[in-house]
């Protein structure tokens, strides 16, 4: 029970927030869960993974916030957004 709880008090913080914002923290936790099962149960190795998958999530999110662009990329390899075709 307080399980779902937890889970409802997270969800309804995040409702408000941007897809960065709810990105940041889902990889950051994301992130801290998987550093401590790859390198053990170490807190350095749940800094670092959070840390990563933090700013992975901020990254990822910030782009679903940009409706109607699409990223493209050129001839010559070089990644841009515009307005989606």
């Amino acid at each position: 029970m307080r399980k779902l709880a937890l889970a409802l008090a997270v969800a309804s913080a995040l409702a408000g927030c941007t897809n960065a914002e709810k990105g940041a923290v889902i990889g950051g936790v994301g992130g801290a869960a998987l550093g401590t099962a790859a390198g053990g149960n170490d807190v350095r190795n749940a800094v670092v993974g959070g840390a990563i998958g933090a700013v992975a999530g901020t990254l990822i999110g910030a782009a679903a916030d940009r409706r109607g662009y699409c990223r493209y990329r050129d001839r010559h390899g070089r990644i841009f957004e515009a307005r989606c075709r």
